[in-house]
C-alpha cells in the first residue's frame, strides 16, 4: 500500500463519526423519490434516474460539520508530507460517507466506475467476445472461453491461448481487470493481441475489431425423457430474450418437464426477474416491496403464459436476491419442487442514484415480499427437497447429483 492510499483510507476513516449527521439529513432527501430507483439485489436494477444540487438546500447540513472539513483539508494542505490528489481526497471523502452506514451495500462510484457498472448489469459491452483467467504460473491472461459470432471466434482465438501483449503492451503480471479494460473500448475500433499458443508454440499477432457483445447469461439443452434444462447464470437485461429463446426451444422440442436451475445465481435486474417470471408463473403477485415509509410496490402477473409441465428448481447457497424473487414465488404458487439446499437470504432492495457530476451512490431502500408476504432476509428460502451437493463425484467424473435427482423426480412425475 502506498502512502496515498493509506492516507485516502485514514481520513475516510476520520471522517465516518463526522459524517453520521450529514448521512441521516442526505438519506431522507434521497428517498423522497423513492419509486424511481427500484432495485434488488447489489446490482443495477430498474430504471436509475439522476439528483443533482437544486435538489437540496444549503441549510440541510450542518455548518460545524462543513466547518471541520475545512479545517482537516487546510491542515492536510500545510503539514502532509507527500503532494495532494484533491480528486483522489474527494473520493475518499465520498465513499467514508456512504461506508459510515455500516451497510456492506452502500457505495459511492465516480464516474468512471458508474459507466462500468452500467455497462455490466445490462449485460453488453464493447470488445472481442472471450472469456479470460489470470494464470498464476505463467502470470498471463489465458484464455477460457470464445462467446460465439465476435471477433475473438472470427478471429481464430483458441482456448488455453495466452495473452502476451495489448497494442505493444506487455501484460505480466497485470490485474486481469486492467488488461480486460485496455481489450475493450468503442464500438468499432481495434485492438492488437500478441497471442501466444503453447499446442504449438506460435507467436501470434492478431487485430481485433471490437463490437457490442452480450454477455450469455443462459444455457439450455433437452435431456432424455424430453425434459428441457434452462440455467439462469444471473439476472441482466440481455437474460430476458435469452431466456424466452431457451423456453421456446425446449417447448418446441416436445417438453414434457423442466429443470430451471439457478444454483449460484447471484441476482441482477428486477425487471428482467419479474419479466421471466411472467412466462412461468400464473395470475397474481409476483413480488412487492415495502420501503422506510411503508409505502408499498407491487409486481403482477397476468397468467397468460403459465407453466403447464412439471418443474424442479435447483437452488443453493449461492442463489440469492433476484434468483430468490423467482425460486420463492415458484415455491408459494405450488408450481415447481425446489431442491438443493437454502438460498442465501438476501431480501433486501437496493437503488442506484445517479448524480448530476456524472458520479452515483447505491443504497438500501427496503425489504422485497414473495406473494405470500414472506421476508426471506437473513433466512433465505428452505427447499421442498434438501440434498446437498457431493462436489467429490463432481470432481471425480462431472457427476451431478442434484441434476441427476432432479431428473429422476421428474421422470417420476411424467409417468
Amino acid at each position: 500500500m502506498n502512502k496515498k492510499d493509506y492516507w485516502v483510507g485514514l481520513l475516510s476513516g476520520l471522517l465516518i463519526s463526522v459524517f453520521i449527521v450529514c448521512c441521516v439529513l442526505c438519506g431522507k432527501m434521497l428517498f423522497a423519490s423513492a419509486d424511481k430507483y427500484e432495485q434488488s439485489s447489489t446490482q443495477t436494477l430498474g430504471r436509475t434516474e439522476g439528483i443533482n444540487r437544486r435538489d437540496f438546500d444549503s441549510d440541510d447540513f450542518d455548518n460545524d460539520v462543513i466547518q471541520k472539513i475545512n479545517l482537516l483539508k487546510a491542515a492536510i494542505e500545510h503539514y502532509y508530507v507527500e503532494d495532494l490528489d484533491e480528486d483522489v481526497l474527494a473520493d475518499g471523502l465520498y465513499s467514508g460517507l456512504m461506508k459510515s452506514l455500516g451497510d456492506p451495500y452502500a457505495e459511492y462510484y465516480t464516474p468512471e466506475q458508474w459507466i462500468a457498472l452500467q455497462n455490466s448489469t445490462e449485460g453488453i459491452y464493447y470488445g472481442i467476445g472471450a472469456y479470460m483467467k489470470k494464470d498464476t504460473v505463467t502470470g498471463y491472461p489465458m484464455i477460457t472461453g470464445i462467446i460465439r459470432n465476435t471477433s475473438a471466434e472470427e478471429a481464430g482465438i483458441s482456448i488455453n491461448d495466452y495473452v502476451y501483449k495489448v497494442d505493444g503492451t506487455d501484460v505480466f503480471d497485470m490485474n486481469l481487470s486492467d488488461v480486460t479494460g485496455m481489450i475493450k473500448g468503442p464500438e468499432g475500433t481495434t485492438v492488437e493481441l500478441t497471442i501466444i499458443r503453447p499446442s504449438t508454440g506460435e507467436e501470434l499477432s492478431i487485430t481485433l475489431e471490437r463490437r457490442k457483445v452480450e454477455t450469455p447469461t443462459v444455457e439450455y439443452k433437452m435431456l432424455e425423457g424430453n425434459i428441457g434444462y434452462i440455467s439462469i447464470a444471473e439476472f441482466d437485461a440481455v437474460t430476458v430474450d435469452q431466456f424466452a429463446e431457451a423456453l421456446a426451444t425446449v417447448k418446441g422440442n416436445d417438453m414434457e418437464g423442466l429443470i430451471l436451475d439457478l444454483r449460484g445465481n447471484p441476482g441482477g435486474n428486477l425487471s428482467a426477474v419479474v419479466e421471466i417470471a411472467r412466462m412461468l408463473l400464473p395470475k397474481g403477485l409476483v413480488v412487492y416491496t415495502e420501503d422506510k415509509y411503508g409505502e408499498r410496490k407491487e409486481y403482477d402477473c397476468d397468467g397468460s403464459r403459465c407453466i403447464d409441465v412439471p418443474m424442479i428448481v435447483l437452488i443453493n447457497g449461492g442463489s440469492a436476491s433476484a434468483s430468490e424473487i423467482l425460486a420463492g414465488a415458484i415455491k408459494d404458487y405450488g408450481i415447481g419442487t425446489l431442491l438443493g439446499t437454502t438460498t442465501y437470504g438476501k431480501g433486501i432492495v437496493q437503488r442506484l442514484i445517479a448524480l448530476d457530476d456524472g458520479s452515483a451512490i447505491k443504497l438500501t431502500v427496503s425489504h422485497y415480499y414473495t406473494p405470500l408476504g414472506n421476508d426471506i432476509h437473513k433466512v433465505g428460502i428452505v427447499p421442498d427437497v434438501e440434498l446437498e451437493f457431493d462436489a467429490e463425484a463432481y470432481k471425480e467424473d462431472e457427476t451431478d447429483n442434484q441434476l441427476n435427482r432432479a431428473i429422476e423426480m421428474l421422470q417420476e412425475k411424467i409417468r
